[in-house]
């Protein structure tokens, strides 16, 4: 089920997502258990299949799970590399993670992602909200971004 915060009915298929100032939150109920999509979030070789919303053929992936830890996606794209990268802030095992994200799309500033697991019978609802966006096209950016990360995670945990 997908649900908006400014309360229009989304598609049924496409995650609700909303852009405030400086801000971006994108929410999903993926059929899967908060456990495995959280695993998802931080086993790099998940991460390198699932994490690729964009026009590129393949992601490098480094993480270090733990506070304090970095990651690193590389996505190779066809006219060069776009590097991905942050430090985390926190994991709260199946509930939340928070950390850095710096891209070119940030314009190399410093923005917080937080990524929240809410629990249900069937499903586990992910709310991903971006802060710190430098500007209005960042969050356009983000929000398909994002939005099709988490559309291509449902796709990856299916199989």
């Amino acid at each position: 089920m997908t649900q908006t915060q400014a309360g229009s009915a989304p598609a049924a298929s496409t995650p609700a997502a909303a852009i405030k100032t400086g801000m971006v939150v994108v929410r999903r109920s993926i059929p899967a258990t908060a456990d495995e999509l959280f695993d998802a979030w931080l086993d790099p070789e998940s991460l390198a299949q699932w994490m690729n919303p964009g026009d590129h053929r393949r992601n490098t992936v480094s993480v270090d799970a733990r506070v304090g830890g970095a990651f690193e996606i590389v996505m190779h794209h066809q006219d060069g590399s776009k590097r991905h990268y942050g430090e985390y802030r926190v994991i709260e095992r199946n509930k939340k993670l928070v950390f850095t994200w710096h891209s070119q799309a940030t314009h190399h500033t410093e923005t917080l992602v937080t990524v929240e697991f809410h629990a249900a019978s069937d499903s586990t609802e992910i709310v991903l909200t971006h802060e710190r966006m430098p500007d209005h096209e960042a969050g356009l950016k983000h929000t398909k971004g994002w939005t099709r990360a988490l559309e291509l995670l449902e796709d990856f945990l299916k199989h």
